[in-house]
């Protein structure tokens, strides 16, 4: 191609990078000025730039404009400053980067399937230029993050079937479908549609992750396709095998077993029954006892209170194996009262539940208290880590979804730890990918968990950390994903054959290297 042509490709831009052979040989001459930079001085003048931008938002949208023109450059950014630069291109500040998307929407990535494509889906997948196609990452955009419906505002691949969000159809820049979502048969088959299209297309061995689905479609949807496509759900599993991996570092620290402590969530939906379920097969592994006997000690509240036995018949599926033999509880701190756990777990989506009195509350019978505070984006979070620390005088243990900042108290720096399903999915994803997987199998969440929890060292414990640093997330993921992968050839589930003899080192060679390449 002309080197105008490839200036203007993200894939194959170099920027000023390109040296004065390549210069010469792509017809790139005079195009340029002189200079010939490093990638590696590109990324400081680029984080030069985005520093001295004050809004995040701002930041984000430098971001996504630097994807469009030099995908290497981003990624090689990203990877270089992934615990400045994650909260910009993944919570907090991606939830206010969808809830604008309409207003800051300048090209489109990935791809939109409204229902005025149905019966025409396979021909809209065929028109992505990629054939390649390892990963998809799908939404019908009803629950993103804890903001409820927004609508044809998720990327790479945005299922539209309308919106019920008010503000949205009466927004003149909304870029979606402006009608009434659909539901029942017509949503169902639309997705039906999409899913055999997928496997027609590229095949058994693609991993499609649902995310950001509302409760009753993201549950339906695992159990429909789990056992016909290689399927994985974020907000459900994703969440659950990091915040176990987070539970099993701190065992460390509180002593005993999963089957020795209690849990309660505040949140009933598919995040926190995803990480009861998940605990309780862990339980049922480790004891052998029958998983009802392990769901025991696991106790879920929801806006209508404690799930109990009482409200079984009016509970949604979901919730009914989560309804134990106890009074009925209005409150959340009635409930933490009675049943006095060691473990609180925040996945309502509902910011600062975790009041004072509650905290306190745990504080009264845990020495050392373990608070997830999950709920997305910040604003949402149940509590801050300020707030944990403070009323605990310093002996919480504290996690969140959203990071916080270090905080002091009496002298002493804690460090919050940030329970983020990003620690998990590209591991996941690589393991099931690199293994040629064709089902996931809940033995492989429990092993991703385990690989998360054994790179805690004993310094990160220390700092009160029940998760690594973010700054390790390439080692971390090829550890997560040889585990994974060896899940797989253990269940009879992978087709690549032979096993590699190193699945680090194979999970390693594996990678995105975001270097550039040398054109001749």
């Amino acid at each position: 191609c002309s080197g105008y042509s490839l200036l203007r490709d993200p894939r194959h831009n170099k920027g000023l990078a390109f040296t004065d052979k390549e210069r010469d040989a792509h017809y790139l001459l005079g195009l340029l000025p002189p200079s010939v930079p490093s990638q590696e001085l590109q990324v400081k003048k680029l984080m030069n730039i985005i520093r001295q931008y004050q809004v995040p938002l701002q930041k984000y949208m430098y971001m996504m404009d630097l994807q469009e023109r030099n995908e290497r450059l981003f990624y090689k950014l990203l990877i270089d400053h992934v615990e400045e630069m994650l909260p910009i291109v993944y919570t907090p500040t991606v939830g206010e980067a969808c809830q604008k998307y309409g207003s800051i929407f300048s090209r489109p990535q990935g791809l939109y399937i409204s229902l005025k494509e149905k019966g025409r889906i396979l021909e809209v997948l065929r028109n992505w230029p990629e054939k390649n196609i390892q990963v998809i990452v799908v939404t019908d955009g009803q629950r993103i993050l804890g903001l409820g419906d927004l609508g044809c505002q998720c990327l790479p691949i945005t299922i539209d079937v309308g919106t019920n969000n008010e503000k949205l159809l009466d927004d003149e820049f909304y870029i979606g479908l402006r009608q009434r979502r659909a539901t029942g048969q017509e949503y169902d088959e639309l997705l039906h549609e999409f899913m055999t299209a997928v496997k027609q297309n590229y095949g058994e061995r693609v991993l499609v992750q649902f995310e950001d689905f509302a409760n009753h479609n993201a549950f339906d949807l695992l159990a429909k396709y789990g056992t016909t496509h290689l399927v994985f759900n974020d907000d459900i599993q994703g969440t659950a095998a990091v915040v176990l991996s987070g539970l099993m570092a701190a065992l460390k620290l509180l002593g005993g077993t999963l089957a020795d402590h209690r849990f309660l969530f505040l949140g009933a939906g598919e995040a926190g029954t995803g990480i009861a379920e998940l605990i309780a097969l862990e339980i049922s592994k480790q004891t052998q006892m029958p998983l009802d006997e392990a769901r025991k000690n696991i106790w879920l509240v929801d806006s209508k209170g404690l799930i109990v036995e009482s409200r079984k018949e009016s509970l949604q599926h979901f919730k009914k194996p989560w309804a134990h033999d106890h009074e009925p509880v209005e409150t959340l701190l009635e409930a933490v009262n009675d049943i006095k756990p060691t473990v609180l777990i925040g996945t309502s989506g509902v910011g600062r539940t975790f009041t004072q009195e509650v905290v306190e509350a745990m504080a009264s019978f845990n020495e050392k208290p373990l608070i997830l505070a999950l709920s997305n984006p910040t604003s949402q979070s149940e509590c801050t880590a300020e707030q944990a620390y403070t009323w605990t005088n310093g002996r919480a243990i504290y996690a969140s979804g959203s990071p916080f900042p270090p905080v002091e108290y009496e002298g002493q720096t804690y460090v919050p730890g940030q329970s983020n399903n990003a620690y998990i999915f590209p591991g996941l994803g690589l393991g099931l990918i690199m293994s040629g997987t064709i089902r996931v199998h809940d033995d492989m969440l429990l092993a991703a968990s385990e690989a998360l929890a054994a790179q805690v060292t004993q310094e990160n414990l220390d700092n009160g950390q029940i998760y690594p640093p973010f700054t390790n997330i390439r080692k971390i993921s090829a550890h997560i994903a040889a585990n994974v992968a060896a899940k797989a050839y253990e269940l009879g589930l992978a087709t690549r054959l032979p096993r590699p003899k190193d699945l680090v080192a194979y999970a390693e060679s594996c990678m995105y290297s975001p270097s550039y390449r040398n054109y001749r």
